[in-house]
């Protein structure tokens, strides 16, 4: 298995990582603001709580604990969150493959798997919003947010993985 981005070339993926890195900081710090109205006793993690939501009724008490402005803020999060995707993918995805260079055997098999995993966590990602927005546009019902929390709940774990793979790879001697 090749990493999906073993095709930028080498002098390029450095300076393409700090690139995606920035505009992924940069959307991530648009986001915190987005988020702050979100946050409330019915979704304590503002947008999260929306996206683990398992149950309608519990994505219907989230929904209708946000105030107008919230619902603005959460929409236009839904939409940025598609710009958001490829940003964090692509930052993950070169992160993993600027840790591969000069590793073997099970590190380099791995990463690779890893790399690819990160752009199917953006994949899940694009299901989840268009499960959220069916929900914040008024159909809150099942299986949206059962769906929804679904492809969050593997987003997450494919995300942390990447991170995690990263980590340990840096660690690990070539």
């Amino acid at each position: 298995m090749r990493h999906p981005l073993e095709i930028v070339p080498q002098n390029l993926r450095k300076s393409l990582f700090y690139v995606f890195l920035v505009l992924t900081l940069l959307i991530f710090g648009v986001f915190r603001l987005l988020d702050a109205p979100l946050r409330t006793a019915a979704a304590p993690s503002g947008i999260v709580s929306f996206e683990l939501a398992r149950e309608p009724d519990m994505a219907r008490g989230i929904i209708n604990s946000w105030d107008s402005n919230a619902l603005l803020f959460a929409a236009f999060g839904l939409g940025l969150d598609y710009l958001f995707m490829p940003a964090y993918a692509l930052t993950l995805s070169l992160g993993i493959l600027l840790m591969m260079n000069g590793r073997t055997g099970w590190v380099l098999q791995v990463s690779a798997w890893m790399g690819w995993g990160i752009f199917a966590a953006a994949l899940l990602d694009a299901v989840e919003n268009y499960a959220l927005w069916i929900e914040l546009t008024g159909t809150v019902v099942s299986p949206y947010p059962e769906i929804a929390a679904l492809c969050a709940s593997v987003k997450f774990a494919l995300l942390v993985a990447g991170l995690f793979t990263i980590a340990a790879g840096s660690l690990i001697r070539k």
